[in-house]
């Protein structure tokens, strides 16, 4: 139920304090409703689908969700090229939650480099390589990583990944866009 509170009140826009505002529910019991952390009474149910114009009947029903499963093929997995033309990025992750969420399957030529402007305040990225060794720079600091090895670090600063080596790099990235803000 709390995947489907969470998915009505982003389709229509709402911030956890505006569906708060609307239903009269606290948005601290909404936020764990949307997390399942709590069972709410029948009445806060009520309040909740009056103010995401859905039935009661919808807000439960949906509990049992149904299954789901996509097949993309190579034509919809969408290819980015880096500027020098030696780094692909296949967006390997679901296009609905790029607004939080990117998951990506890298490759790197030898000689190339991906460079990246700062993602949003508190972003992170998770490079794991799977293959060759790729050199991380993230705020004139570099890293170096190895296949079987994997880095993370702060997305909200200028950065980029190298491959230095005489062989093919291949690794798989997820950027996780909405974390709390880091030290």
């Amino acid at each position: 139920m709390g995947l489907t509170i969470q998915r009505l009140r982003k389709a229509y826009k709402l911030s956890l304090g505006e569906l708060s505002e609307q239903s009269g529910v606290a948005k601290s019991v909404i936020s764990q409703i949307e997390k399942n952390e709590t069972n709410p009474t029948l009445s806060t149910i009520w309040r909740l689908s009056q103010a995401l114009d859905a039935s009661m009947d919808e807000v439960l029903q949906s509990g049992a969700q149904e299954k789901f499963l996509e097949h993309v093929g190579p034509p919809g997995t969408p290819l980015l090229t880096s500027e020098d033309g030696l780094c692909r990025l296949r967006i390997i992750g679901w296009l609905k939650t790029v607004d939080w969420v990117q998951w990506y399957d890298f490759v790197a030529e030898p000689g190339g480099v991906l460079e990246s402007e700062p993602h949003q305040k508190g972003s992170v990225e998770n490079l794991t390589v799977l293959g060759g060794t790729l050199e991380v720079t993230v705020d004139d600091r570099v890293h170096r990583v190895a296949a079987g090895e994997t880095l993370r670090y702060r997305g909200d600063f200028r950065h980029a990944i190298r491959n230095p080596g005489d062989t093919t790099a291949h690794a798989t990235m997820v950027n996780i866009l909405k974390t709390t803000v880091m030290d």
